[in-house]
C-alpha cells in the first residue's frame, strides 16, 4: 500500500521541520518558504507563523459523524451534509473554516489556500473551504477577480493605443476576468447559521475577535494582507452582525478519524499550511 509519507518533506535549511507532537515556535512570515515532497509536490508556507500545540483531545471520537449531520450550502445555494463532502471510510480531506466572508484575514487565507489546491488534489486530498454567510456572499469572494483601481490602471495604459486595439484588449481583460477565478466555487461552501462552528466548538465573541493577543500576528503580514485587498470587497461581510464574531479552524480527517485540529485564537491566527500538509503527507492511501 502506497503512503503519502515516502513523499517525505524537506524544508529550506532555515526552516526547523516540525513533527506531529510539537511544532516550531514561529517561522518567517514574508520568507515564503515552499513545503516540497519528493515527488515535486509542494505547498506555500506563507502561514508559518506562531503555531500553539494541536491536540485532538478536545473532540469526541464521533465527532466526524456528528459534523457529518450538518447541512450547510454549495456557493450556488444547494444544500449539501458534510458526510457528503469526501469519503468518509479512507478520504483524506483538509476542512478550512474560515471566518465571515467580508473578513480581509478571510482572503488573505483564501489566496494561500486556492495555491495549495494543486497540491493538495496531486497528493489526494481533498481541500473543503466553509465560511459564515449566505451562498451569495461565498459567491462574491468566489468570482471578485479585479479590483477597480487595477481597472483603472489598465484602462489608462491602453489610451494610447487605437479604438480597435483598445476593444480588443478590453475584451480580453473582461473573458480573463471571466475564466480565471480567486477561488473554485467546487471547494467552497457557505455556513450562514455557524451550524459547523458550533458543533467544533470554535471561538465566537468581541474580545476574540478584536482584542486577542494572537491577532497581532496579522501586521507581520503586510505583503499577503495588501495582495488579499486588491480584490477584496467588503460587500461579502454577513448581514447578521454577530457572524462577524465568529473565528475559524483547520480540521484534517481520514475518513471519520479526526487527524489534525486547530482552532483560531483570534482573527487572523491561521494555521500553519506546512503542518496541514505534514499530516496529509503521514497518511496512509490506498
Amino acid at each position: 500500500m502506497a503512503t503519502l509519507q515516502s513523499l517525505s518533506p524537506a524544508f529550506r535549511p532555515s526552516i526547523p521541520a516540525p513533527n506531529s507532537h510539537a511544532f516550531p515556535a514561529a517561522t518567517l512570515f514574508n520568507s515564503s518558504p515552499k513545503f516540497i515532497c519528493s515527488n515535486g509536490l509542494s505547498v506555500s508556507l506563507r502561514h508559518s507563523i506562531i503555531s500553539p500545540r494541536v491536540s485532538n483531545s478536545q473532540y469526541s471520537p464521533q465527532i466526524a459523524e456528528t459534523l457529518g449531520d450538518v447541512s450547510i450550502f454549495t456557493a450556488s445555494g444547494e444544500s449539501v451534509r458534510f458526510s457528503d463532502l469526501w469519503d468518509q471510510n479512507q478520504g483524506v480531506a483538509v476542512v478550512a473554516l474560515l471566518r465571515h466572508f467580508g473578513c480581509i484575514c478571510c482572503w488573505e487565507l483564501a489566496l494561500a489556500l486556492k495555491e495549495s489546491i494543486a497540491s493538495f488534489d496531486s497528493a489526494g486530498v481533498k481541500l473543503i473551504a466553509v465560511g459564515v454567510g449566505t451562498p451569495n456572499k461565498a459567491r462574491v469572494l468566489a468570482e471578485r477577480v479585479i479590483s477597480l483601481s487595477t481597472f483603472v490602471i489598465l484602462l489608462f495604459s491602453f489610451l494610447h493605443l487605437c479604438i480597435s486595439e483598445i476593444r480588443r484588449l478590453l475584451m480580453q481583460t473582461y473573458l480573463s476576468v471571466l475564466i480565471v477565478l480567486p477561488f473554485p466555487m467546487d471547494c467552497l461552501y457557505a455556513d450562514p447559521e455557524r451550524k459547523a462552528y458550533n458543533v467544533l466548538k470554535l471561538y465566537h465573541g468581541l474580545a476574540r475577535t478584536f482584542l486577542n493577543p494572537a491577532s497581532a500576528k496579522v501586521f507581520s503580514r503586510y505583503d499577503s494582507l495588501q495582495k488579499a485587498a486588491e480584490n477584496y470587497t467588503i460587500g461579502a461581510t454577513p448581514n447578521d452582525i454577530s457572524s462577524v464574531l465568529q473565528q475559524g479552524g483547520m480540521f484534517v480527517f481520514k475518513g471519520k478519524e479526526l487527524l489534525y485540529a486547530r482552532k483560531d485564537e483570534g482573527t487572523g491566527d491561521h494555521a500553519p499550511l506546512d503542518d496541514v500538509f505534514e499530516v496529509c503527507c503521514k497518511v496512509p492511501v490506498a
